[in-house]
């Protein structure tokens, strides 16, 4: 068992029992991947920067190495699990380690990428979590966009999607998932994470990804519009705008008159555009002001 200041954590001995004791063996479909170093959960805390007035939103607690860590340190914890046992077992887990905490822990049985404000017990205002790999970028988005609520988050995932979700225009690497989350806040890479933190280990290594909310563009599109012109564009990655949103616009011809209208080269690309530029071309769309898209989106 480890401690921090009083608070006993979750160490590999404890973490092994108590997934002896649910007869539990983490699978890959549901990205199970167990923290087993309080080192590490005291640092996303702290890199987090959670104040005693904050709600954090726990996506995946596991069997509750981050939820311990983050119990003294916020008003409340609202941690959504999607493992029934898991999910059952939590609040036994600190009410036995952190019992003086007890009362700060709220457990939502459920999928993230379904979950609603309707379905918490408080309004999170920063989502701390170690985010399962095979569907980080869609938790991160979903919330964002259902849970205005959220100011901030300090989420682990995958080394390569931190790259993705917190590349900047012109990488390689920048595309979709950096473009949506840039809607939403100002993102940046938090530091590095080693596979041995892990039980099991993984075979790739983690990284933090720091999100900061901010307000989207000032435009007159819609976030649907604007991220279904990103969609398009990076749909076919390596051609120019001009082609890439041919389908989008209806024609080659309507695109290229959409993006000089927002003031975007046609023989670009889109991994060399800001989420800015998009929210400009969203708003040139041809097909979104067309009389026909108007009648399908009158009430």
């Amino acid at each position: 068992m480890q401690d921090t200041g009083g608070m006993s954590l979750l160490g590999p001995v404890e973490v092994r029992t108590l997934a002896e004791k649910l007869n539990i063996r983490p699978t890959k479909k549901l990205g199970q991947n167990f923290v087993i170093d309080g080192g590490t959960v005291r640092r996303i805390v702290r890199v987090a920067e959670v104040t005693p007035d904050d709600v954090a939103i726990e996506i995946g607690p596991g069997l509750g190495s981050l939820t311990l860590a983050l119990l003294p340190q916020v008003a409340k914890v609202v941690a959504v699990e999607i493992d029934p046992v898991l999910a059952e077992q939590l609040p036994l887990t600190v009410a036995d380690m952190a019992p003086e905490y007890a009362d700060r822990l709220s457990v939502v049985h459920a999928d993230a990428l379904r979950v609603r404000p309707g379905d918490l017990a408080a309004r999170p205002t920063a989502l701390v979590a170690n985010l399962p790999y095979n569907v980080s970028v869609p938790v991160v988005l979903h919330l964002l966009e259902v849970l205005p609520s959220l100011r901030r988050g300090l989420v682990m995932v995958q080394a390569e999607v931190a790259d993705r979700l917190a590349a900047t225009p012109g990488s390689k690497i920048y595309g979709i998932p950096s473009l949506k989350a840039a809607w939403y806040a100002d993102v940046r890479r938090a530091g590095p994470v080693g596979r041995n933190v892990f039980w099991p280990a993984p075979n790739v290594d983690s990284g933090l990804v720091s999100l900061v909310r901010r307000d989207p563009p000032e435009t007159t599109a819609t976030r649907q519009e604007v991220f279904a012109a990103i969609d398009a564009a990076f749909a076919q990655r390596r051609k120019t705008l001009r082609a890439a949103l041919a389908s989008w616009a209806g024609t080659a011809a309507a695109a290229e008159e959409a993006l000089v209208k927002a003031g975007v080269d046609p023989s670009a690309r889109g991994e060399q555009l800001g989420i800015d530029d998009f929210a400009r071309i969203a708003e040139h769309s041809p097909v979104a002001h067309s009389p026909a898209a108007a009648r399908r989106s009158s009430p």
